[in-house]
Order: C-alpha cells, then sequence, then structure tokens
C-alpha cells in the first residue's frame, strides 16, 4: 500500500512539475476603457443605453436638453439683424441728386439751343450791319446775348460736375460708415460658430467601437460637465499584462508572436496566438498579485500582449503565455 502511495506521490510531483514549465509567464487581460463624461450641463433628454450594448465609433446614444445653449444662439443672430438694420444705403440721395442732374443737363440742352439761336439771329445782324440794314448796336446786342448764353452753359456743366462728384463722394461715405457698422458683423457671426460647436457637446456619442461596461446616468437625470455617463471598452482585441525575470527577457522582443494557454474547465486548455507590443524598460518589483516563472524574483518587467478576442476572454481573466 504504501508502495502505491510512494509511487502516485512520485506521479504528482512530476506532473507539478511539468505543469509549471506548460508556461513562461501568466497575467490578467485588461481592454481600454473609456470614460464618456458629458459635455454639456443639462438635463438628459433620451439615452437609448444598455450594459452589455455594442455601439459603433460616433454613434449617437442620446440628447443633452441643449434648449439654453440655442437661446443664446437665437440673441446672437438676432444682434446680427440689428446691425445689418444699422447700414445705410446710398441710394436715396444717389436717386436725389441723379435728378438733379437731369434737369440740370436738360437745362444745358435749352441752352445750347438757344446758344445756336443766338449765334443764327448775331450773323443774320452782321450781315444786315453790312448792309448798313441795321445798327452797330444791335450787333452788339447779340454778341452779349452770346456770351450770356455761353456763361449760362459754363455754369450748368460746372454744376453739373459737382452733381457727379457729391454722388461719387456720397457713396464713399456710406461705403465707410457701413464697413464701420459691419466690422460688428464678423466677430458677431464667430459666435454663431462657437454656439455650434457648443450645440454638439449636447450630444452623447460614443467615441469608439465596443462593448458598454458600466451605465452612470440615465434619462431625465442631469448631466455637468465632467460627470461621467458611461464606460465602454473596445473587447475585440484584449490586452494580456504580464510580468517576467531578468532572465527572460532576452527571450522576447515587440512583435514577437507568442502562444496564450487559458483554462476552460475540465482540465483542458484552450490556445490562442497573442503578439507582444510593449516591454518595460525599467524593472519593478513583483507585484503580489501576480506570478513569474520564479516567484522568488524580487525585480520583473511588465510586458502587454495583444490577443484578439474570439469571445472568450474576459476583462480580469488570467491567462498563461508561452514563448
Amino acid at each position: 500500500m504504501k508502495k502505491h502511495i510512494f509511487i502516485l506521490s512520485i506521479f504528482a510531483l512530476f506532473s507539478c512539475d511539468n505543469a509549471a514549465k506548460n508556461y513562461d509567464a501568466s497575467g490578467t487581460f485588461e481592454a481600454d476603457e473609456i470614460l464618456v463624461t458629458a459635455k454639456a450641463n443639462g438635463t438628459i433628454l433620451n439615452l437609448n443605453l444598455e450594459e452589455g450594448q455594442h455601439l459603433k465609433r460616433n454613434e449617437k446614444v442620446g440628447e443633452i436638453d441643449p434648449k439654453n445653449v440655442e437661446l443664446q444662439k437665437e440673441q446672437v443672430i438676432a444682434t446680427i439683424d440689428a446691425i445689418d438694420q444699422k447700414t445705410n444705403s446710398a441710394l436715396p440721395q444717389i436717386q436725389v441728386l441723379q435728378s438733379q442732374i437731369s434737369t440740370q443737363s436738360a437745362n444745358v440742352s435749352i441752352l445750347q439751343e438757344q446758344l445756336q439761336n443766338a449765334v443764327r439771329e448775331r450773323n443774320r445782324t452782321a450781315n444786315l450791319v453790312a448792309k448798313d440794314a441795321a445798327t452797330k448796336k444791335q450787333l452788339d446786342d447779340a454778341n452779349g446775348q452770346i456770351k450770356v448764353i455761353q456763361k449760362q452753359i459754363a455754369a450748368a456743366q460746372s454744376q453739373l460736375s459737382v452733381l457727379q462728384q457729391q454722388i461719387s463722394t456720397t457713396k464713399e461715405n456710406v461705403s465707410l460708415q457701413n464697413r464701420a457698422i459691419l466690422s460688428e458683423r464678423k466677430p458677431t457671426q464667430k459666435k454663431i460658430e462657437q454656439i455650434d460647436e457648443q450645440l454638439k457637446n449636447n450630444s452623447i456619442e460614443s467615441p469608439i467601437s465596443g462593448m458598454v461596461l458600466t451605465q452612470y446616468l440615465n434619462q431625465g437625470e442631469f448631466a455637468t460637465v465632467g460627470k461621467p455617463i458611461f464606460k465602454i471598452a473596445n473587447l475585440e482585441v484584449m490586452t494580456l499584462k504580464i510580468f517576467i525575470t531578468g532572465d527572460q527577457l532576452p527571450q522576447i522582443k515587440i512583435g514577437q508572436q507568442v502562444k496564450v494557454l487559458l483554462e476552460a474547465g475540465e482540465g483542458k486548455t484552450k490556445e490562442l496566438p497573442g503578439t507582444i507590443y510593449w516591454i518595460s524598460s525599467k524593472a519593478e518589483f513583483t507585484p503580489k498579485t501576480i506570478q513569474t516563472k520564479n516567484e522568488r524574483a524580487n525585480l520583473v518587467y511588465a510586458a502587454k500582449i495583444h490577443v484578439k478576442n474570439d469571445g472568450y476572454l474576459k476583462i480580469g481573466m488570467y491567462g498563461d503565455v508561452k514563448f
């Protein structure tokens, strides 16, 4: 009987020793968890969210009441309308001046016609004087009449130039006034763009594709900036964090493919491929919560392995690694 017990003990020790050598390091699975917080203050109008729910990146799941921000936007729009109403139009003044130009142009035409008649009359009088049929005074009067009309035409044309200058000056003055008023419009318009950006913060969206781990707020509750709404993690690729001793360090490198061993129940083991993507550059004391191949090691190096999740892996699950 004692012989059988001795044989079983030796077999058990041999099995334990083999089991200890079936892996090079152990660790637990982690996931990159993201805490989604409120970006605006207000009541949550709707929140279509459940723990365990899978979300796509940028998927909208809820909305925070945007009423206060919308009121601010309406106020800024009203300010812009008021600015636009302050602008002046040169058209009424220009229409008055153009009417005066039309009148003055008609006057010039009449004077030019009078001048032509006066010139013909002067020429007729000059012929009569040459034949002694008219007096020299009559010729002088005719020449005087021509000079008067010419002066009237010159004055009318000068007035036309003044009116044209007044139109140009009016346009320039109104333009300067409007530029000063409209200079206030551009920064006000920028406020609308800022408010539109603020309104985006009222939308509750998922920053990544992943599964909702924890929900902190519900529809109807009041959210404040920075207050957690839900926690999400991408579980498609899990991270197995392990610790290795200094003598194991030369055996691994970034990008190396490794075997990840998992307990599948009933003494069976499940194997998944993994890739080392990070190795700590500094040693640290062995954490009490982890195991290494040499548990007596005082200093270890942390390493992280990406493992594609086939649906079996869970956060906090233990896993062994074979380099």
